[in-house]
């Protein structure tokens, strides 16, 4: 449904889109007694494509809003595997690591506890046009990887331009423990590894998450699932299980739990701006870090705690609209910028088989190397 909710004299903030981001901030703002309505176009809980590793970086900063983490019981990861199509395969350790939880439980879990702390959360809402119906005193774009709002703010990535094969296609699976016959085995990651696989024009997540399962995530070249007529198991069985690692995970079907796959289209790593047309971006929406860095929940939750002290500041009258923004903008990229830069100078060599064998051999004989660029697509706690 359209937003029919008249927020402008109700509400302090106005936040479009309940993920990682939104939730984390609107809880934020909740504790600071401020008045919070966050419109989301879904219904709790629903699954996000999303790898489902989060950094130790977060993990202190969840518990202090209430997510009970060291309750859950969740899987601790602390080793990476990464493979290339030609079967190379280098193994590094993590440090500090993260842990997995997928989006259907966190999600879900975050948006209880913004209702519980007085968050007007709006579910099912579908915002399409920007007027005085959804304006606050402050707008925060939540909107995650891509929205039709990005075009209704003029945003100056969408001005550039981007050819559908240049965009990218995600896709994700839940997929439960193998039980299989006597010396057959299923290539999933140990709990405490996060594994991911190459393929020409794409790579593939694989890491344990709660409730005993394993997600199962990948971004291609638009024009590979264009390839397959749009065929995602063909693209699969033909493109992906050329890796033997996927192809040993894909052949057995049986044990996916989803009928079919989470996916998402028109996904772009373009440089976005962390304000636009006075609205304060967080998350996805301010800038999508590559997945192979892994660690775009954990930006997701940092960015909200930038922008909570700055709009704070802007509420209670001690600086100008103007201030807020330009102080949030530099604070984002002075956090941000470098990674996201970093994660789209790392893809490439990742994407194409010849330069994955190589970078793969490199790596495996130099693991300073490796630790360096761990170090460079994580962050400090917060």
């Amino acid at each position: 449904m359209n937003t029919s909710t008249k927020t402008s004299s109700q509400f302090d903030v106005t936040i479009v889109g309940g993920g990682l981001a939104g939730l984390s901030l609107a809880i934020q703002l909740a504790d600071a007694n401020r008045k919070v309505v966050l419109l989301e176009r879904k219904k709790y809980p629903f699954h996000r494509v999303c790898g489902e590793y989060i950094s130790m970086e977060s993990w202190n900063f969840l518990e202090r809003i209430g997510v009970p983490l060291s309750q859950m019981n969740l899987p601790r990861i602390t080793q990476l595997r990464v493979s290339s199509l030609s079967g190379k395969v280098i193994e590094h350790k993590l440090n500090p690591g993260g842990f997995g939880i997928s989006r259907y439980t966190l999600d879900a879990l975050m948006a209880s506890i913004a209702k519980s702390k007085g968050v007007d959360l709006k579910e099912e809402v579908l915002v399409k046009e920007i007027d005085e119906e959804i304006k606050s005193s402050v707008m925060i774009g939540a909107f995650g990887k891509r929205s039709n709002l990005d075009k209704k703010l003029n945003r100056s990535f969408e001005k550039d331009g981007q050819s559908a094969s240049e965009n990218w296609v995600g896709v994700k699976y839940h997929i439960a423990p193998p039980n299989l016959p006597e010396g057959e085995e299923l290539a999933l990651a140990q709990s405490s590894r996060i594994e991911l696989h190459n393929f020409a024009g794409g790579y593939c997540g694989v890491s344990k998450v709660d409730g005993e399962k394993y997600c199962l995530c990948y971004l291609t070249k638009a024009s590979n699932l264009q390839r397959f007529s749009g065929n995602i198991q063909q693209m699969e069985k033909e493109l992906l299980s050329k890796n033997q690692f996927l192809k040993n995970i894909f052949s057995h079907r049986e044990n996916f739990l989803f009928p079919e796959p989470v996916t998402i289209s028109q996904i772009t790593f373009q440089k976005k701006s962390p304000v636009e047309n006075h609205w304060l971006m967080v998350g996805d929406a301010a800038g999508m870090i590559t997945p192979l860095c892994g660690n775009g929940m954990s930006m997701a939750l940092h960015a909200s705690v930038i922008a909570f002290p700055i709009i704070m500041k802007f509420l209670e009258k001690k600086i100008s609209r103007e201030e807020m923004e330009s102080e949030y903008a530099t604070k984002w990229n002075k956090q941000f910028a470098a990674r996201l830069s970093f994660g789209r100078m790392l893809q490439p060599l990742l994407l194409r088989p010849a330069l994955s064998n190589g970078a793969i051999s490199l790596l495996g004989k130099t693991p300073w190397l490796m630790n360096n660029i761990v170090s460079l697509t994580h962050g400090k706690s917060f």
